[in-house]
């Protein structure tokens, strides 16, 4: 059986990131503390050698992996291959909007007003179906419609048949989707309620048919 370790790299802050706001499948541009977030993941994790490097497709994800892949001392690889299936939730019209207000928009009705309080009560996975119902055109990401697309970038990685048993690979990608993993693949041993900070480093194990986590939040 072929054992990969995925370091998953949260990318570093945008300007929407201090606005509070939104942005799953919207681009807003890194900050110069963002930059400096990437430059210092990149710093940690200068010493692991990648065999393969993947990123969310969005500009935030792109520029964290390339200046990460820019610092690494040991890899050859040092162009992430970007993929749709590794971006954040889709938020559909509440994209752009302040978090606070379209989580309150997506969980009050059903009594919980805060994203934690749909956490804590429900799940991850229920907070998206919940903002899909709130959303007024629909076009949020359902938690069904969201593995679909997060499975298929599981695969992509499985499928990459110049990765061996041992190998590291790097992954750029978002704070909810890395919460999203925890959820599913932590066997209930991470605190959810602590959000991945830019720059952050979680290490998943990924198996021919099971994924585990390492390691989540890292920071130092």
């Amino acid at each position: 059986m072929t054992k990969l370790n995925v370091y998953a790299v949260r990318h570093g802050q945008t300007y929407f990131n201090i606005y509070n706001k939104l942005q799953g499948w919207s681009n807003s541009p890194l900050t110069q503390k963002g930059i400096d977030d990437a430059h210092d993941a990149g710093k940690r994790l200068a010493q692991i050698k990648f065999a393969a490097a993947y990123s969310s497709d969005t500009t935030r994800a792109e520029q964290t992996a390339k200046v990460i892949l820019g610092e690494n001392q040991v890899s050859a690889v040092k162009v992430p291959e970007t993929q749709p299936y590794f971006r954040e939730q889709f938020y559909g019209s509440f994209e752009g909007t302040n978090m606070d207000a379209a989580w309150y928009s997506t969980g009050a009705p059903h009594g919980v007003p805060t994203f934690k309080a749909i956490v804590d009560k429900y799940s991850i996975g229920k907070a998206k179906d919940f903002m899909k119902e709130a959303d007024p055109f629909h076009h949020a990401e359902s938690d069904d419609e969201y593995w679909l697309r997060i499975n298929k970038g599981i695969a992509l990685i499985r499928s990459n048949d110049t990765l061996k048993d041992g190998d590291n690979v790097l992954l750029i990608s978002h704070g909810n989707t890395l919460l999203s993993l925890m959820e599913r693949f932590g066997q209930g041993k991470f605190d959810l309620s602590v959000r991945p900070a830019n720059g952050s480093v979680t290490k998943l194990i990924v198996t021919d048919d099971d994924v585990t986590v390492d390691f989540y939040n890292q920071t130092d």
